[in-house]
């Protein structure tokens, strides 16, 4: 039989359940995956991708020859897994289409995550610094809690395609080795998409350094071409008498070759293709 209960009424199922598996389900002293004398116990901690509002809730299953039992953290939660539970033929299929519904449109939804990645990478010269600076950090964020998430998954199904005591037959056991071969595909497609969200970032740091690197040659160039300019106000600044000063044409005479100086300069740096 299966059930599906708050994890408060974990005393409900002492008929069940070994007392001291109920005391460590009580005090939350459980792994992902635990293997005793008489069945399994799972625990993980349901990240609805749907809603990345949602804090994660546990979810803690305990599996035997005869019985299915759902430990649910809250109500909402009970009521999800009561939608996502169908009963079948064996407790077997019923644990194994609890699974198949818990990770239905997860690959089109990371699929589609790729993409809003790939649209922030290809908007990184148009956008402004702090949206892409914030898109970013939204994405690894996003992408550390989906790594642990299935992580948690990953480590139950090792176990489960196991079977150290057999309670998996082997006709079911290969519905499960299927299972864990889709988990491994969502945990890598995961960590690609981290390693890509990496790229972008440093792609967009790229990006910054050249633009600074911009600036800071046009800086160069504009000090390069007033530093003459700068020299020559230097040298006419000098409290002293030259013979330029009585000079009827001494003013347009330096105007002039202040002229000249930034002229040569734009030629220069040009034909060197500085700018």
């Amino acid at each position: 039989m299966y059930k599906i209960i708050l994890a408060d009424q974990v005393d409900e199922l002492s008929p069940y359940i070994e007392d001291h598996i109920i005391r460590n389900i009580k005090n939350k002293q459980i792994d992902k995956f635990e293997c005793h004398l008489n069945g399994y116990l799972l625990s993980f901690y349901w990240y609805d991708i749907l809603n990345i509002t949602q804090e994660p809730i546990q979810v803690i299953i305990y599996f035997t020859d005869d019985d299915l039992f759902f430990l649910c953290e809250n109500e909402e939660c009970l009521n999800k897994v009561k939608a996502m539970v169908k009963e079948e033929t064996s407790d077997e299929k019923t644990l194994y289409s609890f699974f198949i519904a818990l990770i239905n449109g997860d690959t089109d939804y990371l699929e589609e995550l790729e993409e809003l990645i790939t649209d922030t990478e290809d908007n990184l010269l148009t956008s402004h610094k702090k949206e892409c600076t914030a898109d970013i950090l939204g994405y690894r964020r996003l992408l550390l809690r989906l790594k642990r998430y299935y992580e948690q998954l990953n480590k139950i199904f090792e176990g489960l395609v196991d079977n150290e005591n057999d309670i998996i037959s082997e006709e079911h056991l290969r519905y499960f080795r299927i299972l864990d071969g889709r988990i491994d595909r969502l945990f890598a497609h995961v960590l690609n998409l981290r390693d890509y969200v990496t790229q972008v970032r440093e792609a967009y740091q790229a990006q910054i350094d050249i633009e600074q690197n911009s600036l800071m040659k046009t800086f160069t160039v504009v000090t390069a071409i007033f530093l003459p300019l700068t020299l020559l106000v230097g040298w006419y600044g000098m409290n002293l008498k030259m013979p330029e000063f009585t000079w009827n044409f001494g003013y347009p005479m330096v105007i002039g070759i202040s002229i000249l100086i930034v002229i040569v300069c734009i030629i220069c740096f040009k034909h060197k293709k500085w700018f």
